[in-house]
């Protein structure tokens, strides 16, 4: 049986993913047998991440692909998808560089894991104080990617692109039969560490697991109420598709998104880029002085 990307997401994993749009993706098959060993074979002759950004006209572009995760190497080799460690280094450099004017955050991505997201986030915001910081959401920014998104100087969504589904979840799962062995499964902890595996079959288990995923949501706010200007007080109401704000966590399309405070234009992918180089590209310069003395002089023997 083919083992897919969904099976190396284990359950009490927070999660910051629209489960139905990652779909596709979750459903790839894990490189097994001969394919995956030359998966290895060819990891284990020399790195071959690919680009994190690429820099023309004065323009970084970074790609924010995939189901995001801290720094899975094997995801960012094999597909392209952006990893949060790659995405704060990525962001350090290229606010210290004098090659990017400004920065676009090219953004196709479902989500992922919230464990390591803040740093990328943060590396995101600071680079936004330096130099512009563009966020494209063409055509999908949900859950994760959209709380990296935030903290750009602004959105901008293609036509019919997707963003939001802001809220964390997780899977778990409590044993309350014997299993296929015929085996009654107990799993335990230590006296003093009775949240290190909560037992969601019951109320205490699942009031613990509801702690960690609101500690999780409630940062995932406080990064979007900062990033997008939105009253923190305002915020869950926003969100919500009913008058209760606890209805939140749905995704919105560009007219919606934007009239919820959530993005600030639609804009082809064409008509975004020629208006951001017509910004950072070089302008001609004018020649120095030294050079019209020479040219001067040039002229003057050329006359005589």
């Amino acid at each position: 049986m083919t083992r897919t990307l969904a099976s190396l997401f284990g359950p009490l994993q927070p999660m910051a993913l629209a489960e139905d749009l990652a779909a596709p993706l979750l459903a790839m098959p894990i490189l097994e047998g001969a394919a995956g060993a030359a998966a290895a074979r060819a990891e284990a002759a020399g790195p071959s991440v690919p680009d994190r950004f690429t820099v023309a006209r004065g323009l970084a572009v970074v790609p924010v692909r995939g189901i995001l995760t801290p720094n899975m190497a094997q995801y960012e080799r094999w597909f392209g998808w952006a990893t949060y460690h790659g995405l704060a280094e990525t962001l350090a450099h290229l606010a210290a560089s004098e090659d990017a004017a400004a920065i676009v955050l090219e953004i196709d991505s479902p989500g992922g894991l919230v464990c390591g997201i803040e740093a990328a986030a943060e590396a995101i915001a600071a680079a936004a104080v330096v130099k512009p910081v563009h966020a494209l959401v063409s055509p999908l920014a949900a859950s994760a990617a959209y709380w990296l998104a935030s903290q750009a100087t602004e959105i901008v969504m293609t036509p019919g692109a997707v963003a939001g589904s802001i809220g964390v979840a997780l899977t778990a799962a409590a044993h309350v039969q014997p299993g296929a062995n015929g085996a009654q499964i107990f799993e335990m902890s230590s006296r003093h560490a009775r949240a290190k595996r909560p037992d969601a079959s019951t109320e205490a288990g699942r009031a613990e697991l509801q702690r960690s995923l609101d500690e999780a949501e409630a940062a995932f706010h406080a990064a979007v109420s900062a990033g997008r200007a939105i009253p923190a007080a305002e915020l869950a109401a926003r969100l919500s598709v009913t008058d209760d704000p606890q209805d939140g966590g749905a995704t919105f399309r560009a007219p919606e998104a934007i009239r919820r405070g959530l993005a600030d234009r639609t804009e082809t992918r064409a008509a975004f880029y020629a208006r951001l180089t017509a910004r950072t590209a070089p302008k001609p310069r004018s020649p120095s002085r030294a050079f019209a003395a020479r040219a001067a002089a040039a002229k003057a023997v050329a006359r005589s």
